[in-house]
């Protein structure tokens, strides 16, 4: 009775997972199906079940059906990419994953997890079918092809003083001059691709390919194809279909997030780093591009090697010129001169008058950490214009992730004096610029942008000392 109810209550489970289970028998009969497969795959279950996988998968055969494959080998079969036609014609494509079910070391029968990429797929080969439409030479217009670059922004978009941003600009304008990788850290929302992009522009390609892919956005399988291209019958339902760096020839080839790409693709970057060749997904012959590769990472990139999550060979690579972003909070006197950039591009935008914001939000801004950098800034004052109409910000616009800033809050139950509020950030704000300028009170001073004298009254008056 016990083993009745757990297989009632497993089978019940498994029909709520957003992932299709299919079990077929050692002669390759289906034996169930759970809902999202029946879904997936347009199958009627009471027609299914029981029938040879081959007659329900007319479009698969002997070779090419995974689980097949797993049944003949006894061996499973790990994140392969499946394309098939259902009984209505739909073409699906899967990530599959598919396992034996043995007794004693006999094969019984096999289970297969398929999650469902379709749309993905569909939708990154449509990216590339345009960006091969956009990019392909027309030796009979070169005029029109003179200029194929996609990058919108230049060196003159990046908007700040502070001594970080100007050096690293120093260094980018230097880096485009050359063919060498560059590797970019820095936070999400610190400006990465912004950088890139302004270096491609920079660079003696410029009038060639620019082109990016966020390595976190797609399943290995599919990324492998989109990056190297593909050839018919490479596998199931492939197509002959060039990759990112073909496309890219010539230009540059944006990879974000490079962590997040698998070891084994890792390894196959690193070659064409080294021998500026690629072979595309089945093929058999290879073929040599010219691109200039920018890496990009949101973690610091020797944690990433520690952790074996970027190979320490690709990391030697591609760290040529290493270029680190900084947080928003480590460049503060930005935020001014950042904040009259996003409001007169807002005021264009939204037809909004807004002047300036109030000196409690200016000192609310300041003593914020912001953990979303200059991408949470731009968005905070989008928003705030978006929904009113004024001249001025002021504290009662802010949204509520300031509530700690503006009230000082060691609880939400308590609430300080606005004054007394101000003056532990005004402390704070001194204690940080003298920590960072080693107590220099002229570079101190320079650095808040208040008068030498005026620091030190405030110094005295804070009773601040070095530790």
């Amino acid at each position: 009775m016990k083993d009745i109810f757990l297989k009632e209550n497993i089978i019940e489970i498994l029909d709520y997972i957003n992932e299709g289970i299919q079990i077929i028998d050692n002669r390759g009969r289906i034996i169930y199906y759970n809902k999202f497969a029946q879904r997936l795959d347009e199958i009627d279950r009471e027609k299914a079940i029981g029938r040879h996988i081959l007659e329900i998968y007319p479009s698969l055969s002997y070779d090419t059906s995974t689980l097949l494959n797993v049944i003949r080998t006894g061996e499973p079969i790990l994140n392969i990419e499946q394309t098939f036609i259902t009984y209505k014609g739909n073409k699906i494509t899967t990530v599959n994953s598919s396992i034996p079910i043995k007794s004693k070391g006999k094969v019984l029968g096999a289970l297969e997890i398929s999650k469902d990429i379709t749309d993905v797929k569909e939708l990154s080969e449509r990216i590339i079918d345009l960006q091969k439409e956009l990019y392909q030479d027309d030796s009979n217009n070169s005029r029109k092809n003179k200029d194929k670059s996609n990058s919108n922004y230049t060196f003159v978009d990046i908007i700040g003083q502070h001594e970080n941003i100007l050096q690293i600009k120093s260094l980018a304008v230097k880096a485009a001059q050359t063919t060498s990788p560059i590797l970019v850290y820095g936070e999400t929302g610190t400006g990465k691709e912004l950088l890139v992009q302004s270096i491609h522009s920079a660079s003696p390609r410029k009038n060639k390919p620019f082109i990016s892919q966020n390595c976190a956005a797609l399943p290995s399988n599919l990324l492998e194809g989109i990056l190297f291209g593909t050839v018919k019958g490479g596998f199931t339902g492939a197509e002959n279909r060039p990759g990112l760096f073909e496309l890219a020839n010539g230009g540059t080839l944006f990879l974000d997030e490079i962590n997040s790409m698998p070891m084994e693709l890792q390894a196959k970057l690193l070659r064409v780093l080294q021998d500026g060749i690629i072979r595309r997904v089945g093929a058999t012959s290879t073929i040599s591009v010219d691109v200039r590769i920018i890496a990009a990472t949101n973690v610091e990139p020797r944690k990433l090697v520690e952790e074996k999550r970027l190979r320490k060979d690709l990391y030697y690579r591609i760290n040529v010129i290493a270029l680190g972003l900084p947080k928003l909070k480590e460049r503060r006197s930005d935020i001014p001169i950042l904040l009259d950039h996003f409001i007169e591009k807002y005021n264009k935008k939204f037809n909004k008058t807004v002047r300036d914001v109030s000196s409690n939000v200016m000192d609310t801004f300041i003593n914020y950490s912001w953990p979303g950098n200059i991408r949470e800034l731009q968005h905070v004052v989008e928003g705030i214009m978006t929904i009113y109409d004024i001249e001025v910000i002021d504290i009662q616009h802010l949204p509520q992730q300031f509530n700690d800033i503006i009230y000082g809050l060691d609880n939400r139950d308590k609430v300080k004096p606005l004054n007394e509020t101000i003056k532990e950030m005004e402390r704070k704000i001194i204690k940080d610029a003298l920590e960072k300028t080693n107590w220099n009170i002229t570079h101190a001073s320079e650095f808040l942008e208040v008068p030498r004298q005026t620091l030190q009254y405030k110094i005295k008056k804070y009773s601040l000392n070095k530790i």
